[in-house]
């Protein structure tokens, strides 16, 4: 095998809780984590002549080639596994770029999963979750990519039940949010608590008005104060009737979750011509 064509996906975040930072500078999490049908697409094939591994975008402006996370999952496992073979990424992104949907972190966690497959390197799904965490606090999420509890730092996971199918419309102004400046504005705020046990009952429930109640972002008061359209776009969401409604990740795009279709295709075509707008399934 020489070549894969794998789909990388999206996250939301329901749950997102800081409640601590850790001596190395890490922050502890607590967080509900829902993967999502939106997604990039990444070819994944094994080089020939190469004298380095390669990564291209079919949209230069948005992701940049030398911090690219594929390149350095690639070089992480060339490091553990200690493999000569050089390999090219090719990434068709889809995935909004600092948009707090975790496009960065699922392009690694994908690379990760082809190399181990192209090679046969034999690693299991803990193993690579492993190898994940040091690349970012997302990584771990995506290479298991069901709905999930992650705490620690990430990279404990605890998988959920969510009992309704559920929609989500992804709404990203054009500013977007450095999750390392959010950090930083959060270190001096105080923070809101979501109640993730609350949260994890009522997905389990198919409780709709008990998880709008429920969910908050640590991060959605900082994103809003860099980037004021975010409770423009959160108000909008509200007055089409919508419940869940939120910031995902550090922003700054806001997810409207609904079993709901119609109603998501109409905030769909309201909000098209002036921002970003995906709309998507939750996966199981």
């Amino acid at each position: 095998m020489r070549k894969l064509h794998l789909r990388s996906y999206a996250k939301i975040n329901l749950c997102l809780n800081i409640i601590g930072k850790r001596k190395d500078g890490y922050h502890v999490l607590d967080m509900i984590v829902l993967p999502i049908s939106l997604h990039d697409s990444l070819i994944v094939s094994k080089l020939r002549t190469a004298r380095d591994n390669l990564v291209t975008v079919d949209d230069y402006s948005n992701l940049s080639y030398e911090y690219n996370l594929a390149k350095l999952a690639i070089e992480k496992m060339q490091k553990i596994y200690g493999f000569k073979e050089k390999f090219g990424i090719f990434i068709h992104k889809v995935i909004p770029v600092r948009g707090g949907l975790g496009g960065g972190s699922s392009n690694a966690a994908t690379t990760l999963k082809a190399i181990n497959s192209i090679l046969k390197l034999g690693a299991d799904e803990e193993k690579l979750m492993e190898i994940g965490k040091t690349l970012g606090s997302d990584v771990p999420f995506f290479v298991k990519n069901v709905p999930a509890r992650c705490q620690g730092i990430g990279e404990i996971i605890t998988p959920i039940t969510v009992k309704n199918n559920y929609f989500v419309l992804i709404v990203k102004p054009e500013a977007g949010c450095a999750t390392k400046d959010m950090y930083q504005y959060i270190d001096t705020m105080n923070l809101p608590i979501c109640n993730v046990d609350k949260v994890v009952e009522a997905l389990a429930d198919g409780d709709d008005d008990a998880i709008a109640e429920n969910i908050s972002n640590a991060f959605q008061s900082a994103a809003i104060s860099v980037v004021p359209e975010i409770q423009d776009i959160i108000d909008t969401l509200h007055s089409y009737g919508l419940k869940i409604v939120q910031l995902t990740g550090s922003g700054s795009a806001v997810f409207a979750m609904s079993t709901d279709k119609k109603l998501l295709k109409k905030a769909f075509k309201g909000l098209e011509d002036k921002y970003q707008v995906e709309l998507a399934r939750v996966l199981k």
